[in-house]
């Protein structure tokens, strides 16, 4: 993988570009957000995509308070966490999935 964050932003605009159909973008979306740990939160709307029912298996990843990620697929969204420095890796997690057989 390429070591530039353009490269996950590109990837993710390409992702929601081809979920919209006329329709989907009025309802869903993708939503970056900040929480107060501090940190990250990363909610994709899977609902009428490809994704809506593939397995997602939950990542729990704990290298220390400030560096972490925790990924989960519930109710048709993609919800990620991450510690203030993981945004990338959030992307990186979701981009992966999408890619997957």
């Amino acid at each position: 993988m390429k070591n530039s964050a353009l490269d996950e932003l590109t990837r993710l605009q390409e992702w929601y570009v081809a979920q919209c159909n006329g329709d989907w973008e009025h309802q869903y979306g993708v939503r970056i957000g900040n929480i107060d740990n501090p940190g990250w939160s990363l909610d994709i709307d899977l609902w009428d995509t490809p994704l809506a029912e593939k397995a997602f298996i939950a990542t729990a990843i704990e290298r220390s308070d400030s560096d972490w990620v925790h990924c989960k697929v519930e109710e048709a969204v993609f919800k990620g966490r991450g510690g203030a420095l993981n945004l990338r890796e959030l992307l990186q997690i979701f981009l992966a999935w999408t890619r997957e057989e």
